[in-house]
């Protein structure tokens, strides 16, 4: 992907430097502060992020991304420590407490380096870059790392990154050969101190690469856009179609490579079956595609049985042990899969499926004003997943032996332990209309014998010490909540669904605008801040076009009408088309990107072309329409090469072939 012209010294010291790390007795040993932390408390005690508040009594004294700590750490002509994560980050945390509240380190990272920590949830184009760059640089070095958070990078004074990583422990010998971030920060400093006209030549170079892949478009590329692209990346999910467990990206060989629910995918499969069977046409392969990633999803433990909702992704191939944080971007968009699954299947389980998730949402993550809270974390008393696990003991002390062997039999409590050799993430061993058949009963009875023991079980997993829940409140992700209820208001015929719609997009309207009606990112302690992106626009007219599908009233139409005006004023490239993922008036980072790719969030262009065609259609606004091919053309370099990593865009391209074709 890069040509590497010229191997740096610094970045090969750097690389070798995580393989071969210091002995243990080179390094003094720990000074750990967990007792007395609240003693010290820096900027981030102003901030609105719970993810931010959480570090405001850490000894490292933190700033916030802004121009004080940028201007200051030119002035003194110090490197930033730069780390980014989030609230339902497990080894956020684990590297908060282990080198972040360590006295040691924080008088080391103070004396030496202006230290920045970033919510990544916040300040999207603040990761996108960074995390580019550590990418970039694992590439450039050879070390074979990926990426992740925590993100740790290492920049110069202007900002531009050097080094970075993800989780280190805190010292040599903590995790076996790793090694400690106390010996990284103090090699890092050696070597600016020696020779840092070494250092920001690495940098330039890394940041060169980095402008090459955020703004490296492909415009004009000469290629036909017509349905057949779309045949081209259902082809491509044929292949990395989990044909056993349901899912796309596996491999056999390592059945312990996470898999994502990748809910881009489902809504591109889920257009593709409605547009064959409207025109009559076989969509037997489609359906199997959808259904098996779909049943295996619900039987799975990425699938919380007892309180509803999904988890963010499972560590396994089958769907058994999650990643237990909870996302609302995740679960506004899995609503909106399933309910449209149960429109095309009429199967009551995805209906089931649904309801229970919606009805936590409602439960655990709506603010008492409308919107909804952004996540709920991994762990809980510094354990990942010990609010969700289970030991055969609790569950049967809290059932009869006739329930507990119903449970048992069901749930998977007697097969051998799933989780950490010890503990059960309870899931479905089979689907529960195949056990129904078995036991003689409907489906529907048998979940009626199983209901009251989950909620006994629930009950008493409420009273243990719960996960944080992060209750920031994000413009994009509450658009993907508001589609995901008014979809399925719409689809189930529920009008609790629609109003809890409508009454969160009533509060993102009122709330998260400026007084000239441009969008803000984040709500949080009472107040919201920070320039909106692309997809804050994207996402809540989604959902708004999604009330106007349910409901029918114009008021909606408008209000997606003058977002969408507003959008194409702050983010529309007039060179190219399509748009930018920051607004023309946002403050200058390494590089001003597009994206196309959807991921386990869409692309805001992607969503876009959708908005864009169905405004067009209903407001008579042929400029719309002009704008999305625009928008299509510009992502035609990655359609060509890899058309299934944009199935939204997809999405888009047929809905604007449909709508262009009737006119």
């Amino acid at each position: 992907m890069f040509r590497f012209q010229r191997r740096s010294l610094i970045a090969a010291t750097m690389a070798s430097l995580l393989v071969s790390p210091l002995t243990a007795q080179q390094v003094a040993g720990p000074q750990r502060d967990k007792q007395g932390e609240k003693q010290h408390t820096n900027r981030l005690a102003e901030e609105t992020s719970p993810y931010l508040l959480m570090h405001a009594h850490n000894p490292v004294d933190w700033y916030p991304w802004g121009r004080e700590a940028l201007d200051k750490a030119k002035r003194e002509k110090k490197l930033i420590f730069l780390s980014i994560g989030y609230s339902s980050c497990h080894w956020c945390h684990v590297m908060e407490r282990e080198s972040f509240l360590d006295k040691e380190i924080a008088e080391f990272l103070n004396k030496h380096f202006i230290c920045i920590k970033v919510d990544r949830e916040e300040r999207p184009d603040v990761d996108t870059v960074y995390m580019t760059s550590l990418h970039v640089f694992n590439q450039l070095s050879g070390s074979g790392r990926g990426g992740g958070w925590p993100l740790s990078m290492f920049l110069v004074p202007n900002g531009e990154p050097f080094f970075g990583g993800t989780y280190f422990p805190a010292r040599n010998g903590d995790r076996g050969a790793a090694t400690g971030f106390l010996t990284i920060i103090k090699r890092v400093n050696q070597v600016w101190g020696k020779e840092p006209d070494k250092i920001q030549q690495d940098a330039k170079l890394l940041t060169r690469y980095v402008k090459q892949q955020l703004e490296g478009g492909e415009a004009g590329v000469a290629f036909e856009l017509t349905a057949e692209v779309a045949d081209s990346a259902f082809k491509r999910l044929v292949i990395e179609h989990d044909s056993v467990y349901g899912g796309f990206g596996f491999d056999a060989t390592n059945p312990l490579r996470p898999k994502f629910p990748e809910p881009s995918n489902l809504l591109f499969l889920i257009d593709r079956i409605e547009r064959k069977k409207a025109a009559k046409q076989e969509y037997a392969d489609e359906l199997k595609l959808l259904t098996n990633t779909l049943d295996g999803m619900a039987r799975g433990g990425i699938r919380d049985h007892l309180g509803g909702g999904f988890h963010r992704y499972s560590v396994d191939r089958y769907w058994h042990i999650p990643h237990f944080e909870k996302m609302l971007y995740d679960n506004g968009q899995l609503a909106s899969a399933y309910a449209a699954a149960y429109g095309l299947t009429n199967r009551e389980a995805y209906r089931r499926v649904v309801d229970e998730m919606l009805d936590y949402v409602l439960r655990e993550m709506l603010d008492k004003q409308g919107g909804f809270y952004s996540a709920l974390d991994a762990e809980s008393e510094d354990e990942e997943g010990k609010f969700y696990r289970w030991d055969k003991t609790a569950v049967a002390k809290a059932l009869n032996a006739e329930e507990y062997k119903l449970f048992a039999e069901i749930y998977g409590l007697d097969e051998p332990p799933n989780f950490e050799d010890k503990y059960y993430a309870p899931q479905l061993q089979e689907p529960l209309s195949e056990t129904a058949k078995k036991s003689s009963l409907s489906e529907a009875a048998l979940d009626d014998k199983l209901a009251p023991l989950r909620q006994r079980l629930f009950r008493i997993r409420a009273k243990r010490p719960r996960p944080l829940t992060d209750t920031k409140i994000l413009t994009s992700w509450n658009g993907l909540m508001i589609r995901g209820f008014a979809d399925a208001g719409r689809i189930f015929e529920n009008p609790k669904y629609i109003k809890a719609a409508e009454r969160a997009a009533q509060f993102v309207l009122a709330e998260l605008r400026d007084k000239n009606g441009r969008l803000l990112r984040t709500y949080g302690k009472g107040q919201a801040k920070l320039n909106a992106y692309v997809n804050d626009y994207a996402f809540l007219v989604d959902g708004l076009i999604a009330l106007h599908r349910a409901t029918g009233d114009k008021r909606w139409l408008d209000e997606a009408d003058g977002l969408t005006a507003m959008q194409i004023k702050l983010f529309w490239d007039e060179d190219q088309g399509a748009f930018f993922f920051t607004s023309d008036d946002h403050e200058s980072l390494l590089a001003r990107s597009k994206s196309f790719i959807d991921g386990a969030q869409p692309a805001g262009n992607s969503v876009s072309v959708q908005n864009l065609v169905y405004l067009a259609g209903r407001l008579d606004r042929p400029e719309y329409l002009r704008r999305a091919r625009k928008t299509v053309r510009s992502s035609a370099g990655l359609l060509q090469r890899a058309p299934a990593a944009a199935p939204r865009m997809l999405v888009g391209l047929n809905s604007l072939l449909e709508k262009e074709a009737g006119e």
